[in-house]
């Protein structure tokens, strides 16, 4: 009669056969079965089949089940088809299953109402749309795989504590869904005391984070300090960094010297503008660092064939950056306007360059006309650079009131730029105010 031992052993010899049958079977296919050494397989050939046939069958290739051998230890009916199932039910596209399994093979092993259902109510919970769950999970798949009470909870209430509006942290997150994974201690807060030595409010570092989430994944010693470096280094002013900083946040993570390089010859070569005129360009409008060289010459060239001199177009553009910025069409009607209905010298212009960035219809034309109908004489300055209300408090004067001194970055009209806005201010705004407004301008 067998004995206990004698059954035990046999079960584990017909293990051992059945183990050497699907690696022969798996070599046939092409796979290498060396790291299946520790996986339970199943106990058929078919079983195993079906495994790997179900996985070509979402996308995948032999190549790509090497990659990662472990998901042949899930199966098909228990694993698989439950977590693909429903990964397809929260927006990810079947389409894109394999592309979502090959960056993220780890999902296989989950439980869909242990692991996966937690993490999208969590996303839920901070305000990410329904419809974007796809796309933040297929953007940073290996959110699934995070604890809910670590990393993301920790992340999350950093972020508000510094003043993020808590109804933004789903937006964020689906603009950047790496702000999750982003350690608290060693990334964010690093990050945020270094800025905030160089002057930067917190209120104005989160509006920043808010509407550009990833400058959080910019690296402080490898990116961040060194291009502020490179800024001071340029001839940017420290007093000048949290506004450039607040207007250009990209310019943290910019392959930067190259850029400021390329510039500022090109600026002293064509432009004529010294390296401390460049420098004075780049407080003032800090997104000059990535304008195409070609855009920049289109408004230079044409205030040059207006007949004025190269270096009185220098002065503008020294003076107000945004002119580099403008299209050619807006600055003609702009220009004709200012020659043939208002009849000024252009030596005006030259002092007030910030005249172009206004709007021609809402504020020039509307504004002037209320000058001629009550016979006032003024400069351009101090009819266009004020509010609204401003302007109708110094119609309603008895006399012209003394133009105060204003930083020259002051300009009109909202001025479309590539990935930004400028706003114009009014002119009793704060320091801090003023950041604050530029900032939620970007």
């Amino acid at each position: 009669m067998p004995t206990v031992t004698w059954g035990a052993i046999q079960g584990r010899k017909e293990k051992l056969v059945s183990r050497v049958i699907i690696c022969d079977y798996l070599k046939s296919i092409g796979i290498v079965p060396d790291e299946l050494e520790e996986v339970e397989l199943p106990s058929t050939v078919d079983v195993m089949r079906e495994r790997v046939e179900f996985l070509q069958k979402i996308g995948l290739t032999i190549d790509d089940i090497n990659e990662y051998h472990l998901m042949l230890g899930c199966s098909a009916r228990k694993n698989m088809i439950p977590v693909l199932g429903y990964l397809e039910k929260i927006g990810i596209p079947r389409a894109r299953m394999r592309e979502f399994v090959k960056n993220y093979p780890q999902c296989l092993h989950t439980s869909v109402v242990v692991e996966l259902v937690p993490v999208v109510k969590f996303l839920r919970g901070l305000d990410v749309e329904k419809q974007d769950i796809g796309y933040v999970l297929m953007k940073y798949p290996e959110l699934l795989g995070f604890k809910l009470e670590g990393t993301m909870s920790t992340s999350v209430a950093y972020l508000v504590s510094i003043g993020v509006n808590p109804r933004d942290i789903g937006p964020m997150v689906t603009q950047y869904p790496y702000t999750l994974g982003t350690r608290v201690g060693t990334m964010i807060k690093p990050l945020v005391d270094y800025l905030v030595s160089l002057g930067l409010p917190k209120k104005i570092l989160a509006r920043m984070f808010e509407k550009r989430a990833y400058v959080l994944g910019y690296n402080l010693e490898e990116t961040v300090k060194p291009n502020v470096d490179c800024l001071m280094s340029f001839g940017i002013r420290k007093e000048a960094l949290p506004s450039v900083i607040a207007q250009y946040p990209q310019i943290l993570g910019l392959p930067l010297k190259a850029k400021l390089s390329s510039q500022q010859y090109f600026f002293n070569l064509k432009l004529k503008i010294d390296p401390d005129g460049f420098a004075r360009v780049i407080e003032r409008m800090p997104q000059i660092v990535s304008l195409n060289q070609n855009v920049i010459m289109k408004p230079v060239d044409f205030l040059l064939g207006r007949g004025i001199p190269a270096e009185d177009v220098a002065k503008m553009v020294v003076k107000c950056p945004q002119l580099l910025a403008l299209q050619v069409g807006l600055m003609k009607n702009s220009y004709y306007y200012f020659k043939s209905e208002m009849g000024r010298p252009v030596q005006e212009l030259v002092k007030f360059p910030e005249y172009l960035t206004y709007s021609l219809e809402s504020r020039i034309k509307p504004r002037y006309q209320r000058l001629q109908s009550k016979g006032i004489r003024c400069s351009l300055a101090w009819f266009l650079n004020c509010s609204d209300q401003r302007f109708e408090e110094r119609l309603k004067g008895e006399y012209i009131e003394a133009e105060s001194s204003c930083p020259s970055f002051y300009m009109g009209g909202r001025l479309e730029l590539p990935g930004s806005d400028v706003v114009s201010e009014d002119e009793e705004e704060s320091d801090d105010e003023m950041l604050y407004r530029r900032t939620v301008a970007l």
